[in-house]
C-alpha cells in the first residue's frame, strides 16, 4: 500500500478530546474538554423547539442565513463599534474550528509561515500544517504569560511569514491581551504586511478589571484582520457548531469558496434558533460575566485552599496549575493518573506548549457549583495520592 498523507502524520489526535475519553474511562470529573454542564439559555432552546416543528430544515445559503448574519452584524456593531456588511463581510461556518481552517486555507500558500503564540490551542498548529504552511512559535512567558516584543518581531520578519494567530482571551492560559500589547502586534503586522487571524470565542468571558479590545478596531487593522469566532461559549451551545468569519469583502469572498467545498453550510434550524441569542440585550452579557466570575472564584478559591500553585486567569474559563511539586517528568502520565487515582480529568500542558514544558496541567471550570465542589473535594487529597 502507498503511504498516507505526510501532513496528517506530523501531528497527533486532539489531546484534549483524548483526556475526555480518559475521564469517562475512570469516571472522573471531566475538567479537561471545555464545555459546560449546564443548559443554554431557555429562550434559545424554546425557539429551537418551535423551529423543530416549523423549519427551516433544508440548506440555508452557503455563507449563512440572512437573519443570522444581520443579527450578528448588529451585535458586533454594538460591542466593537465596527460597521459590518452582513452580505459581503460574514461567512457562517460549522464552528470556529472550521472558521479557522477556512481562513487559513484562504490565506496560506505552501511554504508560507504562520506565527503562533505558545501556549496555544492545539488546533492552530495542525491547521497551519494542513494549510501547507509552517508554524513559527513565540513564547508567552509564565506565570503572567507576557511576550517579548523583540522576540515577536524577530519571528514576524522571517521570510515567508504570512499571518499571525491571536487567541484573545487566550486558551489555555486565560490571558487577556492589553491594548498596549495589541498595539505592538498591530504595528508589527502593518510593518511586515501580514494578516492577523483572531480567535475571539471568549470575548464575553472576562474577569474585572480586564477588558476585551478587538484588534480589528485599531488603526490600519480592519482590512488585515480575519475574525474567527463562534456562539459555542457565549451561549453554552458547543454542540451546535455555529461559528463565523468576519473580514473584508476581498478576504470573505475567498473564505466563502473554501467554506462551500469544506462543509457547504451550517445547520439551518440551529441558525434560526440562535438568532434569539444574538438579539439578547446587555443584561445577558452582564449576567454571563457575573456567572463565570462566580465559577472562577469557587474553583480558584478551592485550589488556593488546597495550596496548589496556579496562574490566575484574566478571561476564558481555564486555569493552568503548576505540578512541579509532584515530581512527574511526564505531564501526560500525571493527567492519566490524576483521572485514575484522584478522579479528576485535566489536560497536560505540554499539548499547548511548543517549548519543552511539562510542569503544567489545564483545568476548566465552566461547571455548576456541585461539579466544581465535587472536583475540589477529590483534589483535596491530591498530595496523598499523587506525590512521588
Amino acid at each position: 500500500m502507498k503511504p498516507l498523507s505526510d501532513k496528517s502524520s506530523s501531528f497527533t489526535d486532539s489531546v484534549i478530546r483524548r483526556m475526555t475519553r480518559v475521564s469517562i474511562q475512570y469516571d472522573a470529573v471531566n475538567l479537561s474538554q471545555g464545555f459546560p454542564d449546564f443548559d443554554p439559555p431557555k429562550e434559545i432552546t424554546d425557539r429551537l423547539a418551535e423551529v423543530a416543528a416549523t423549519g427551516p430544515h433544508q440548506y440555508a445559503l452557503t455563507w449563512g442565513a440572512k437573519n443570522f448574519r444581520d443579527a450578528l452584524a448588529k451585535k458586533y456593531k454594538h460591542f466593537s463599534g465596527m460597521d459590518i456588511d452582513p452580505e459581503s463581510e460574514i461567512v457562517v461556518t460549522c464552528g470556529s474550528t472550521e472558521a479557522m481552517m477556512a481562513s487559513m486555507m484562504s490565506v496560506c500558500n505552501p511554504g508560507d509561515k504562520v506565527v503562533i503564540f505558545s501556549p496555544f490551542y492545539e488546533n492552530y498548529g495542525a491547521d497551519t500544517i494542513l494549510s501547507g504552511a509552517q508554524p513559527v512559535y513565540v513564547p508567552l512567558n509564565p506565570p503572567e504569560f507576557t511576550f517579548d516584543a523583540d522576540v515577536l518581531e524577530a519571528a514576524i520578519k522571517q521570510e515567508g511569514v504570512k499571518a499571525l494567530i491571536l487567541c484573545n482571551p487566550s486558551n489555555p492560559c486565560g490571558k487577556v491581551f492589553t491594548r498596549d500589547e495589541l498595539v505592538i502586534i498591530a504595528e508589527l503586522a502593518k510593518k511586515y504586511d501580514i494578516y492577523v487571524i483572531t480567535d475571539e470565542v471568549y470575548e464575553h468571558i472576562l474577569y474585572k478589571p480586564n477588558k476585551h479590545t478587538y484588534i480589528s478596531t485599531l488603526p490600519g487593522m480592519r482590512e488585515r484582520t480575519i475574525i474567527c469566532n463562534s456562539l459555542s461559549k457565549t451561549y453554552s451551545i458547543t454542540g451546535w457548531r455555529l461559528g463565523y468569519v468576519i473580514a473584508s469583502p476581498v478576504i470573505v469572498d475567498r473564505v466563502k469558496k473554501v467554506h462551500d467545498f469544506l462543509t457547504v453550510g451550517a445547520a439551518a434550524p440551529l441558525m434560526e434558533a440562535a438568532v434569539t441569542g444574538l438579539n439578547f440585550g446587555d443584561e445577558y452579557y452582564e449576567e454571563l460575566q457575573r456567572r463565570y466570575t462566580h465559577m472562577k472564584e469557587v474553583f480558584t478559591g478551592g485550589l488556593k485552599d488546597i495550596g496548589l500553585n496556579f496562574s490566575d486567569p484574566q478571561g476564558a474559563y481555564y486555569v493552568m496549575v503548576d505540578i512541579s511539586e509532584f515530581g512527574y517528568d511526564d505531564d501526560v502520565v500525571f493527567c492519566e493518573e490524576l483521572a485514575r487515582k484522584v478522579g479528576v480529568g485535566a489536560v497536560p500542558g505540554s499539548s499547548f506548549f511548543k517549548e519543552d514544558v511539562h510542569n503544567y496541567i489545564r483545568f476548566h471550570f465552566a461547571k455548576q457549583d456541585e461539579t466544581l465542589y465535587k472536583a475540589l473535594d477529590r483534589l483535596s487529597d491530591i498530595r496523598t495520592k499523587m506525590k512521588r
